[in-house]
């Protein structure tokens, strides 16, 4: 068991690359925190597009094998280490972990704890940390969309996409989203125009609604079509690429497929001409760790926000027990779902 009272916590393990059903579910003793550190028992996290990369050994600097997967977790306090303040016990936070996150409980820095606003259900606020996070950053930060601009988000069904629609909406901008025909009636819902990611046609079809060009794409696929990409940018547009999920199947290196993305984003944001390409990473600034945690801090309460107001909604595409893990992560990766499938402890 993985409560109090057996002191055990229970976890996933990635050993290798593995199919779904090939992750190990083990327990082990339930650590104790150090200094500066928090016991969170989890409550929801996620299977995020990096742990599908992951088990295929395609993320591009993941640990080595075995490793417990989890980039984010929300969870309550239920421990405290030395120096940490007490008034933490109890409440309920959300946590970028990058790993570690699939488990009862997980060990976490106490400064890298944002709190999740009350009445805010755990696996809806859990939908919205590393995406919701992605999402705002990109939109905000990088591509800087202002009202009465239009936008393309590529995969505008998925975790970050869904969730990227909805804050570009509340921006002001318009939205053309790509995804598959089953899911335009969702990507309306959201407020975004819909169109078949698969159609020969996208690009004339994107050129029809913005002649003049959209002012942002934002684009996880990376590979061959993200010249279409550049190319339907306006002037003084941006194109913001966050992925290379079209060689997540594709054998051979997992990083030679971000570097080429890299130089090619540079020679064209190099080019003159007022468009700019720029790759998103969200632990870009990590090495600055005071600012990267009030950044975050600053941006995932913003989100919260919009969540606790209703003005955002939450995509839950299921909820799934963790000892169920190895379908969870098959439902993620069908191709069927919208939002993100959130894993309970």
């Amino acid at each position: 068991m993985d409560d109090a009272s057996t002191g055990q916590v229970l976890e996933v393990v990635l050993p290798g690359v593995v199919e779904p059903d090939g992750l190990v579910l083990r327990h082990r003793e339930r650590p104790t925190p150090g200094p500066g550190r928090a016991l969170v028992r989890v409550e929801a996290t996620g299977v995020s597009f990096a742990e599908q990369q992951m088990r295929r050994a395609k993320y591009y600097d993941q640990p080595p094998f075995p490793f417990v997967p989890g980039y984010d977790l929300v969870g309550t306090v239920a421990e405290v280490g030395p120096g940490v303040d007490p008034g933490l016990l109890g409440g309920r936070f959300a946590v970028l972990t990058k790993t570690g996150g699939w488990a009862s409980h997980a060990v976490v820095d106490a400064a890298d704890l944002v709190p999740v606003p009350d009445g805010v259900d755990p696996a809806e606020a859990e939908t919205v940390v590393v995406n919701g996070i992605t999402a705002w950053q990109m939109l905000h930060g990088v591509a800087r969309v202002a009202e009465g601009q239009t936008v393309l988000v590529h995969g505008a069904n998925g975790g970050v996409g869904s969730t990227l629609v909805q804050l570009a909406r509340l921006a002001g901008a318009r939205v053309i989203g790509t995804a598959s025909p089953r899911h335009h009636d969702a990507v309306r819902e959201l407020g975004a125009t819909p169109l078949d990611y698969r159609d020969p046609a996208l690009p004339a079809k994107v050129r029809e609604l913005a002649p003049g060009g959209v002012d942002a794409v934002f684009d996880h696929v990376g590979g061959p079509g993200i010249v279409d990409s550049w190319r339907l940018l306006g002037p003084r547009s941006t194109l913001v690429a966050y992925g290379t999920a079209s060689t997540r199947d594709a054998p051979g290196s997992s990083r030679l497929p971000v570097l080429r993305l890299f130089a090619r984003l540079l020679l064209w944001d190099a080019l003159p001409g007022g468009r700019t390409a720029k790759f998103f990473n969200i632990w870009t600034g990590k090495r600055d760790a005071a600012g990267f945690r009030a950044r975050l801090g600053h941006d995932l309460g913003a989100v919260f926000a919009l969540l606790a107001e209703g003005r955002l909604r939450p995509q839950v595409a299921a909820r799934v027990p963790l000892e169920r893990v190895a379908e969870a992560v098959a439902l993620a990766e069908s191709g069927t779902i919208t939002g993100k499938v959130v894993l309970v402890p």
